[in-house]
């Protein structure tokens, strides 16, 4: 296997190509080389929601699969999960939990984290976190398991400039297929917030009902679409 099979598949679409670096350049450098074994061992990410810490975590996936290397993905805000998910992971050469600040504070989930670090550095693994704040920022009740994720080096995502998210809006819709006018990429980012997550939100809106209507994703179309959102 290379991937976990259960619920919690990786996104085909959240590759390196499709994620505009911006100011994090250098995160996206470590996260890359991680995934392909000529970085640190263990990277923490950190940011907002939305900065987009799950799409870098899923592109390194990605790229571990690529070359070879066995992979699993683990995001701790999905429904349904115990602690006991992590057992044996140290059996994967990469790792990655995503959204780790879902489970601070809940004692068994620390203590299995807590060992899985332990596990993971005995069999000379690596492991990649992310969370929506940095280590000290963390409501944990362990300061060993603080310890453990401050192991390797921690990398804040920064929010995007104007431009970047117009590119990234561009460039997402060229990979659905979708052209979208200049006028109307203009007119999205004067009506939706400037952030990764919330336009990416709106472009799929936006290719469901252009395949639904059967139209180009027009000025026109756009405006409906998100006449629908305020309405």
């Amino acid at each position: 296997m290379h991937q976990l099979s259960l619920p919690l598949q990786l996104r085909p679409d959240a590759d390196f190509a499709a994620f505009i670096a911006g100011p994090n350049t250098e995160a996206v450098a470590a996260t890359n080389a991680w995934a392909e074994g000529g970085g640190d061992d263990f990277l923490y990410l950190f940011g907002a929601p939305g900065s987009g810490k799950s799409h870098l975590l899923q592109a390194a996936c990605h790229r571990g699969v690529q070359i070879g290397r066995s992979v699993i993905y683990l995001p701790l805000k999905h429904e349904g999960l115990a602690p006991s998910v992590l057992d044996n992971l140290e059996l994967w050469d990469l790792v990655a939990v995503d959204d780790v600040h879902a489970v601070a504070g809940k004692t068994d989930w620390e203590r299995g984290l807590f060992d899985l670090y332990n596990r993971l550095r005995e069999s000379e693994r690596c492991l990649l976190v992310s969370a929506d704040a940095p280590v000290s920022g963390l409501p944990l009740e362990r300061a060993d398991l603080r310890s453990r994720l401050g192991w390797g080096p921690g990398y804040r995502l920064l929010p995007l400039a104007e431009e970047d998210c117009a590119q990234l809006l561009r460039s997402s819709a060229r990979r659905r297929g979708l052209e979208l006018a200049a006028d109307a990429v203009e007119y999205i980012m004067r009506r939706c917030p400037r952030e990764p997550g919330p336009l990416m939100e709106i472009l799929e809106e936006i290719d469901k009902e252009s395949l639904r209507m059967r139209r180009r994703a027009t000025l026109w179309l756009v405006r409906q679409v998100l006449g629908k959102r305020d309405s």
